[in-house]
């Protein structure tokens, strides 16, 4: 099979589904777990925006055009106190109003600390499991983005905003913690204008990935230096896949590469 990739479409079960979307075609990757497979990518890249072929990816497979221009690549995408859709305004005022001015969550996060995330309510538990997360919970329902970028602004001075990959991939999860419990903690702490956004819904979502075993030492694979990458998959979380060896592939990281899958 061939094609470009984008991200891996996830599926919440009693574990976490796996799908590689390679062009016209859909890989089942929990099947592939236990299994040897190849991937080799012919040194193609189209920009997940406008198609074209770029000699480079920028963001999320952006030609630099469109890295530049593309709504999808704005910068509140990634600080989303910053975000002006609320406004009517942006880089695409229309795709603004139906992705960002739109119902958000500010959520925290388990791994081996908490971190403090946002996402549309559309993308959970997609988020969480894309970012490797072993359990997570709704901490406040925000209308838009730039309500809930500002929320997680007040709350980075007693959490992280960021998830340590290699320690993810190596599984270190912190069993002490309670997320509830960490969560009401903040219910007091909170600016008076926040507080009003603070969900009740205290269901704590558990995830279990498809690995057979965790890396002990961490090795980060690329096509950019590795045209050809193959071995065994043992397995599968965030968006990276697992190999026998302790090296692993950031999927995500490749979107719009054109590859060749065996297995």
């Amino acid at each position: 099979m061939a094609g470009t990739i984008s991200k891996m479409k996830v599926d919440l079960q009693d574990e976490v589904k796996y799908t590689l979307i390679l062009g016209d075609d859909a890989i089942d990757m929990n099947s592939l777990i236990n299994k040897d497979i190849r991937l080799f990518w012919n040194g193609d890249i189209f920009c997940s925006a406008c198609g074209k072929k770029t000699k480079n990816s920028f963001g999320e497979g952006f030609c630099y055009p469109c890295f530049q221009s593309a709504p999808e690549a704005t910068e509140c995408t990634i600080r989303p106190e910053l975000c002006r859709a609320h406004l009517g305004e942006g880089r695409d005022p229309e795709w603004e109003e139906r992705n960002h001015n739109t119902p958000h969550i500010v959520y925290l996060a388990a791994s081996d600390i908490v971190k403090v995330g946002v996402t549309r309510i559309t993308q959970v538990p997609t988020r969480w499991i894309d970012q490797g997360a072993s359990s997570a919970i709704r901490l406040a329902e925000t209308p838009n983005r730039y309500e809930a970028g500002i929320l997680e602004v007040a709350l980075k001075s007693f959490f992280a905003d960021k998830t340590n990959w290699q320690r993810m991939l190596k599984n270190e999860v912190d069993d002490s913690i309670d997320l509830v419990e960490e969560k009401w903690n903040l219910h007091d702490q909170l600016p008076e204008d926040l507080i009003q956004f603070f969900s009740e819904n205290d269901e704590v979502i558990d995830i279990n990935y498809p690995v057979l075993a965790y890396p002990t030492k961490v090795k980060s694979l690329s096509f950019d230096k590795t045209p050809t990458i193959e071995g065994k998959l043992v397995g599968i979380k965030g968006q990276y896949l697992i190999f026998e060896d302790g090296s692993v592939l950031n999927i995500r990281k490749h979107t719009s590469y054109f590859l060749e899958v065996n297995f």
